[in-house]
């Protein structure tokens, strides 16, 4: 009766509303990251790890670097030893909308970027892409890869004298997975890292350093808006310098080397190749 085409046109209205995939080719160059996290001992004590995933879907080419926290400096600290592992940088990099990342996401679905993320992404001209909120699949391969470092890097627990090691170790296992050939592949992860590679942009001439230091704030510095002009008046940054200002029990350590080809370009007053202490 009536009842009945009713539920037939609803059923058939939800199946062809419901999501459907479809397999996808990935072209060279182009990137997804996330963070994951495990369980380690580093130092003699067992703690959280939350690592730093990169992964290029075209040859599943992975990087992976380990923080006590997946803070903001941590994940542009993961961007920085990346490309510097990839030796170049992406041609655009696929997100979740990490918080670390994106200050807030406007009506018409633009991000804003949060500060550090702006600054990264303003040295090293990458175009960041982002997935729909709550919708993991749209980066479903590096997922993947993070699932794949924590049981094959990961277990049984890690146990390290300092990050630092273990950071090494990780970086090796991610050069020997590259000797891998994957299901439905004839070649070697490495040889299809070779097309990614050739796809990447240049890596810039000056490197950003994102220190992740237990007794000083990080502070990146992006360019110098005329308050903080007058605040370092006269003062001469170097590319390779660093002031430190004390400030109670907390220092904040401003690095130059950030952005100072800006401080130049916009501030002719300030002269390479020297430190100054305040």
């Amino acid at each position: 009766g009536g009842y009945t085409i009713i539920k037939d046109y609803i059923r058939e209205r939800e199946r062809r509303g419901q999501e459907m995939f479809v397999p996808l080719a990935h072209p060279p160059g182009h990137a997804q990251a996330d963070f994951g996290e495990a369980i380690v001992i580093i130092g003699g004590v067992e703690q959280k790890a939350h690592f730093f995933v990169m992964d290029l879907p075209h040859s599943d080419g992975c990087f992976v670097r380990a923080y006590p926290a997946a803070t903001a400096e941590a994940w542009m600290d993961g961007h920085v030893h990346a490309f510097a592992f990839f030796g170049g940088v992406p041609l655009s990099v696929l997100y979740d909308n990490d918080r670390c990342l994106v200050s807030k996401i406007l009506p018409d679905g633009t991000r804003k970027r949060a500060t550090l993320f702006s600054a990264l992404q303003s040295h090293y001209l990458f175009r960041d892409r982002y997935g729909r909120p709550g919708k993991g699949n749209d980066k479903g391969s590096v997922e993947g890869v993070v699932g794949y470092a924590r049981r094959n890097f990961m277990v049984p627990i890690p146990r390290f004298a300092s990050w630092e090691a273990f950071n090494a170790d990780l970086e090796a296992q991610c050069h020997k997975r590259q000797n891998a050939t994957l299901r439905g592949h004839k070649e070697t992860i490495g040889e299809r890292l070779q097309r990614d590679l050739a796809a990447l942009r240049p890596l810039p001439g000056a490197r950003l350093s994102f220190r992740v230091l237990a007794s000083f704030v990080i502070v990146a510095v992006v360019a110098l808006d005329i308050a903080l002009a007058g605040a370092f008046a006269g003062l001469a940054l170097d590319p390779v310098g660093v002031i430190r200002r004390p400030s109670g029990k907390v220092g904040v350590e401003i690095q130059a080397n950030l952005f100072a080809h800006l401080f130049h370009r916009r501030h002719p007053r300030m002269t390479p190749r020297q430190t100054t202490r305040r």
